[in-house]
């Protein structure tokens, strides 16, 4: 793969025209597809005015050039001449396939197939393929021209070979590719799942209100946003069905147990932002909630929170989802965290986050807040993560 190569892209949405415009902006031609003609009439429109404002900024040197490389169609035959196609459209397993099955009869014996999706199975959708070999995960962050990361998931079928060829050509495309197994939820959205989970039930057991646990994260703890402000800004049509599908697909593990809190606001519509409603009200005038800036109560939310995160990362670790750098860069490139959880893990002390775990199992008796092996051999060694 390289400039040469042709990318298709399945769905004009905001993932599928992010990657669009990576792709076009790294010099190829592309097909983006969508049965929708009118999703496809707007992704055009704004295609083009966000390469014109990019001009005008004097970050490209020309919309047109780069505009010129596209082709936007509702024909799912265009993409029979592409070298590489990628597939951004509705978490749904079963319409993956479907399309994934559709789009081999397209395209030619060489053109390398890829899902962005979030946290469904990779192995699962090229198994729905005559060629299994050449399906891959390639899962980028939104927005897709601003986010770094893309990780980049090979099923259990996918050719060795094509794991490097995709990691030079994201670096090609001026991201930063890191290599996961294809378990749920890959390495951010599985490790990313007790910043908000936990927040919640520290909200719901009524031991701070939203805006406090907001505050501690982000004043205490150094994050960009606190975890219901970051729920809101996701949209809990995105957030809650990837923490659900992430707990369906471990089997029902408890450290993945979705909120009703946040299932309620779904039911009702109050999606975050978008819809003006979600933890928080954005309607025009609503005045946000302020914080109990206690130090002391926001340190036990922030080192509980904490905790949690750093557990999850050691027991990817500890499963080879990933390795120690790329589980550390992922975090940090792909959900902007302050470091990267293993290191943080080293700074506070590991011998510290598990008696932090270890007093939270002892007063709930919940699986939840069990300690992963490896962080317990790492504390009692008193060994540090590399």
């Amino acid at each position: 793969m390289d400039k040469n190569t042709v990318v298709g892209i399945i769905g004009s949405g905001a993932m599928g025209s992010g990657i669009a415009q990576v792709a076009a902006m790294a010099g190829h031609k592309v097909v983006l597809y969508d049965n929708n003609e009118t999703a496809l009439d707007r992704a055009g429109k704004n295609m083009s005015a966000t390469l014109q404002k990019l001009q005008e900024k004097g970050k490209i040197a020309s919309a047109d050039e780069i505009l010129n490389r596209f082709t936007f169609s509702d024909s799912i035959a265009e993409l029979g001449h592409c070298g590489l196609v990628i597939e951004a459209i509705i978490e749904n397993l079963d319409v993956k396939r479907s399309v994934f099955n559709e789009i081999e009869l397209m395209v030619n014996s060489e053109c390398i197939l890829a899902s962005n999706t979030s946290s469904l199975s990779i192995t699962s959708i090229a198994a729905a393929c005559k060629n299994p070999e050449r399906v891959m995960g390639l899962h980028f962050f939104n927005p897709a021209p601003l986010m770094a990361l893309v990780e980049v998931i090979p099923a259990i079928q996918t050719d060795a070979a094509l794991i490097p060829a995709a990691k030079t050509l994201m670096q090609q495309w001026g991201k930063i590719p890191v290599i996961a197994k294809d378990t749920p939820g890959f390495i951010v959205n599985r490790v990313a799942r007790p910043f908000y989970s936990e927040a919640i039930r520290i909200m719901e057991e009524g031991i701070a209100d939203m805006a406090t646990i907001d505050w501690a994260m982000t004043e205490i703890g150094g994050f960009r946003m606190g975890p219901f402000t970051l729920m809101d800004y996701i949209g809990h049509d995105v957030n809650y069905i990837v923490t659900e599908t992430v707990f369906t697909s471990f089997f029902y593990d408890p450290r993945y147990k979705p909120s009703f809190s946040q299932k309620r606001l779904l039911e009702a519509g109050w999606l975050g932002r978008k819809s003006g409603k979600g933890f928080y009200n954005y309607s025009e005038g609503a005045a946000m909630p302020e914080p109990t800036k206690d130090m002391e109560k926001g340190k036990l939310i922030y080192e509980r929170i904490l905790a949690m995160l750093i557990n999850e990362a050691v027991d990817a670790l500890y499963l080879n989802v990933a390795s120690a750098a790329d589980l550390d860069l992922a975090m940090t490139k792909g959900v902007n965290y302050p470091k990267g959880l293993l290191a943080w893990c080293n700074e506070w002390g590991t011998e510290n986050c598990l008696a932090k775990l270890d007093e939270l199992y002892h007063n709930y008796h919940e699986d939840r807040y069990r300690a992963s092996i490896l962080l317990r051999k790492h504390a009692i060694g008193n060994k540090k993560f590399v």
